[in-house]
């Protein structure tokens, strides 16, 4: 299975990098998988795989850290991200929020479509996610937001990347490690060491199938 992993950030699979042995560019190819990093954000994320997903691959795997709207779930978690979508593609109409599907221009929900079956998938907790521009830091638009989409989890990349797997029928994985939660910023509370390992750890296991 040919298989491109894709990173908003070199810093988020350093451990995987230092594992292979990899070199420091933003696109590397390998015997068993590529790997791309893409820059943050959606605009940079989608011209990153524009220009590097037609290369006949069966699976698209996103890694990345993110927050969690769920304060429930352990710091360290990692979220098998089943769909995701563009939270702020849309109009305001007042003070509702009209998305881009009512607005009749096109869809902001993706699904990662893949067939995978292995056991390392499978035990991973599900979740839903929205991409962002802007991380939510404030009481009153977390309240919102959550009302609107029911999230499990906030990144500013993993929608492009479905939306861009979706453009090209290519077979999709979003894994997201949980650094931190979505609420007024307080960095004392952040884990992104302990997010970095559990997520590098699992990626390494599922590319070795150890």
């Amino acid at each position: 299975m040919k298989i491109l992993l894709v990173a908003a950030t070199r810093a988020e699979i350093a451990l995987l990098i230092a594992h292979f042995d990899l070199p420091e560019q933003d696109f590397i190819r390998t015997k068993d998988f590529d790997l791309l990093i893409t820059g943050v954000g959606m605009t940079a994320t989608a011209f990153a795989l524009g220009k590097h997903l037609k290369g006949n691959y069966n699976l698209v795997l996103n890694l990345g850290i993110a927050g969690s709207f769920d304060h429930t779930t352990p710091l360290g978690t990692l979220i098998n991200v089943t769909t995701d979508e563009f939270a702020e593609l849309g109009a305001e109409n007042g003070d509702t929020f009209l998305s881009i599907d009512e607005l009749g221009f096109g869809k902001a929900r993706y699904t990662a479509k893949n067939n995978l079956l292995s056991d390392a998938v499978k035990k991973l907790q599900k979740g839903h996610g929205i991409t962002v521009n802007r991380v939510h830091g404030n009481e009153n638009s977390i309240s919102r937001v959550v009302s609107r989409f029911n999230p499990a989890i906030e990144s500013m990349e993993g929608a492009a990347v479905l939306y861009c797997c979706d453009q090209e029928s290519v077979p999709c994985l979003q894994i997201r490690s949980i650094s931190n939660y979505v609420e007024p910023r307080n960095k004392d509370s952040w884990k992104i060491g302990l997010a970095i390992k559990n997520l590098n750890d699992w990626a390494i296991g599922f590319l070795t199938n150890t």
